[in-house]
């Protein structure tokens, strides 16, 4: 599965030296599908799925391979622009980029003969966990698939690394910044989001959304908003997603924002559906498109992607939340 990053920055953290911060060895790290043991610190780092390779460079560590970036990739390199500034901010060139169009490539991480895989965010299924530890030690998300919010991903990945601390530091400097900015936005407090996943104009019959368990939707909580309690309800079996009948579009009154992708093109059928248009948010024009540009990182947070274009996500979200009646 592909996921879709949101918002990127570059922050002031000071980054540490790989071996500024020890811990004694073998390191267990517990996770979904058991446990994976560490036996000495790692030197070659490898990466799967979307934005895990973020971590090691965001503490000053560059792997030999990572995904490469199918989606805002404006030049077609396989690398984000923030992953792109960081890399030439460590002096390393580009390492290898795995190509996951059909998912992991066990073959091209094999070939980076790394110490270590990292994908606290990920979909890894049993067969690709059983897979990739033949090839290295696994350190893989907590509980559910596609669920590790930027925090966790942080703290899995660096406890991987041996760099917890390192990685707690980083969390604070990122929480730090995120403050200041939604701090100019006091319209955004107390208001609620609810993220579409998809909305094809030539059938708007179901509405498909990201539940409270979801990064993009956990991100609302740091930018001063929340979940709406018809979003929370469906949120308690741990899936990152849910869907409703359009014919139910009246459980959605409780959302003070829409938040989706694609572009003004969308507006139309929205505002022109005799049932989705009784939505209160679509009703009052409390609508953010995201577009498919980089402003589309902006809703699925991750290290180095945080602060680039969050500016301008809270100014769309504080313009949404201004038509909110």
């Amino acid at each position: 599965m592909k996921m879709i990053i949101i918002i990127a920055f570059i922050f002031t953290f000071t980054t540490q030296s790989w071996a500024s911060e020890s811990s004694p060895f073998p390191i267990t790290i517990q996770h979904a599908f058991g446990s994976s043991v560490i036996s000495q610190k790692p030197k070659r780092v490898a990466t799967v799925a979307w934005a895990n390779h973020e971590v090691p460079l965001a503490l000053g560590i560059v792997p030999v391979g990572f995904a490469a970036a199918t989606f805002d990739d404006d030049d077609g390199d396989g690398v984000l622009p923030w992953v792109s500034a960081k890399l030439k901010e460590l002096h390393a060139k580009t390492p290898v980029l795995f190509d996951e169009g059909d998912g992991v490539d066990f073959e091209a991480v094999a070939a980076t003969q790394p110490d270590v895989i990292l994908a606290a965010y990920s979909g890894l299924s049993q067969s690709d966990y059983d897979t990739l530890s033949m090839i290295a030690p696994v350190v893989a998300f907590k509980d559910k698939p596609w669920s590790t919010n930027w925090r966790s991903m942080i703290r899995i990945n660096s406890a991987g690394l041996s760099m917890a601390k390192a990685g707690d530091a980083l969390i604070s400097s990122i929480e730090a910044q995120i403050a200041k900015r939604v701090a100019q936005y006091p319209e955004l407090k107390d208001k609620s989001a609810m993220f579409i996943t998809h909305l094809d104009p030539t059938d708007l019959s179901v509405i498909r959304f990201y539940s409270a368990n979801d990064a993009r939707v956990n991100f609302f909580n740091d930018l001063g908003l929340h979940s709406p309690q018809s979003v929370t309800d469906v949120s308690r079996d741990g899936q990152y997603s849910g869907e409703s009948s359009i014919e139910k579009i009246d459980d959605f009154n409780d959302v003070d924002i829409f938040v989706t992708y694609g572009n003004n093109k969308l507006l139309t059928p929205l505002t022109a559906n005799p049932l989705m248009s009784k939505m209160r948010a679509i009703k009052n024009g409390s609508i953010v498109l995201l577009g498919r540009n980089q402003m589309a990182t902006a809703a699925n947070p991750t290290p180095l992607s945080i602060t680039w274009v969050l500016d301008d996500y809270l100014k769309a979200l504080a313009a949404a939340a201004r038509n909110a009646k």
